[in-house]
């Protein structure tokens, strides 16, 4: 079982830390008013932890702070098992992402089981290379998009999409995330924009708020260190209090931290749950 007591101090520590810099204070009160009234985790970030002791690890992200989560597996248990383990640690889990082999094949389980976790989003966040090679492709997937998120709202559900950074790489001179973002019903398809992978495929996420503002409910909060690859939140160089601050003309409601491969995910999303519970925009 994992030692939720390492994580309860790790928490405390890092909290404290923000607390008694009165340093970071001066900043967070220079910044603006504003602040996150609402901060999750994408499990994937912790999915190692989450594999040898699904029930600790859950404990251990609310000792942390969370009260919310976004899941991408289950693990093998059933959707009420799930809910009722949420339900322990006073856990929400708003959105998941699923396959995208079950989109296809399969989307009335992904509205069922959402239904019965609780989640309101569900989420397409990986295409396979072979099904992202053309612009036909994108189109056809943004049909499918369509097709989805008609039916998650007929459900009660919202559809969204998230991105990487390989549908901002042009193909015959078109940017394929700006294909889904033209192709797609503001109705029924919204998007949960990865702000690391959006500024490393070379775009900048205030552009694309302008252009198509109110379209990006949910976002990923990871950093970027100088080298291009993953940090904490708060120790690379993105500027979170300058996104946030555009939060209502993206249209942003939920916000989870996510690193992809951290040698301590738990160290790693306390001290991204930290910085941002002190962030002001």
């Amino acid at each position: 079982m994992i030692d939720r007591r390492r994580f309860v101090k790790i928490s405390t520590g890092a909290a404290l830390g923000g607390i008694l810099d009165p340093s970071l204070a001066a900043i967070a009160e220079a910044a603006g008013a504003r602040s996150l009234d609402r901060i999750g985790v994408q499990l994937y970030t912790v999915r190692r932890l989450m594999e040898k002791d699904f029930q600790g690890t859950l404990g251990a992200i609310a000792e942390i702070g969370f009260h919310e989560v976004e899941f991408h597996d289950y693990f093998g248990r059933q959707p009420r098992e799930v809910r009722d383990i949420l339900d322990r640690f006073e856990l929400e889990a708003p959105a998941a992402h699923f396959p995208w082999q079950v989109f296809n094949e399969d989307p009335d389980a992904i509205i069922e089981t959402a239904q019965a976790v609780g989640h309101r989003y569900v989420l397409l966040a990986w295409l396979p290379p072979e099904s992202r090679s053309s612009i036909a492709q994108y189109r056809n997937l943004a049909v499918l998009c369509n097709k989805v998120g008609k039916a998650c709202k007929s459900a009660g559900l919202h559809f969204a999409y998230h991105n990487h950074d390989f549908e901002f790489r042009p193909i015959d001179g078109q940017v394929p995330f700006d294909v889904l973002l033209n192709e797609t019903d503001p109705d029924f398809v919204e998007f949960e924009i990865d702000l690391y992978w959006i500024i490393k495929g070379g775009r900048d996420p205030f552009d694309y708020f302008q252009a198509h503002p109110g379209r990006f409910t949910l976002c990923h909060a990871k950093d970027m260190a100088d080298g291009g690859a993953m940090a904490d939140v708060g120790t690379g160089r993105i500027d979170f209090a300058a996104i946030f601050a555009k939060s209502r003309q993206a249209g942003l409601k939920y916000y989870f931290v996510e690193h992809d491969d951290s040698p301590d995910p738990l160290a790693s999303i306390a001290s991204s749950f930290n910085y941002l519970k002190t962030l002001r925009f």
